[in-house]
């Protein structure tokens, strides 16, 4: 042990090192949660029986997309509109 580094240091060098571990461990757990056939006493065939399931953290996504929503706009509007895109399309 280095004569320079004391007792405390080595004793947070440590629990740093363990926090880190027990951190990858707890990360792979989750992550390894969501898959079929990885807890114990399953395997392919209860994956396969019971379908792929997706990670409960993640929310499932749409089948299509959102409601379109369209306005009518006034003459008026679209010229303005056409303004604005003409003075947006000139700065470039």
């Amino acid at each position: 042990m280095p004569e320079h580094v004391s007792i405390l240091q080595w004793a947070g060098v440590a629990v740093l090192a363990a926090a880190a571990v027990i951190w990858v461990m707890v990360l792979a757990r989750l992550l390894r949660r969501g898959r079929p056939g990885t807890a114990v006493g399953t395997g392919a065939w209860a994956a396969a029986r019971t379908g792929a399931r997706p990670l409960g953290a993640l929310p499932r996504q749409r089948e299509n997309g959102p409601h379109r929503e369209s306005v009518r706009l006034t003459p008026a509007e679209e010229a303005a509109f056409a303004v604005l895109v003409r003075r947006l399309g000139d700065e470039h």
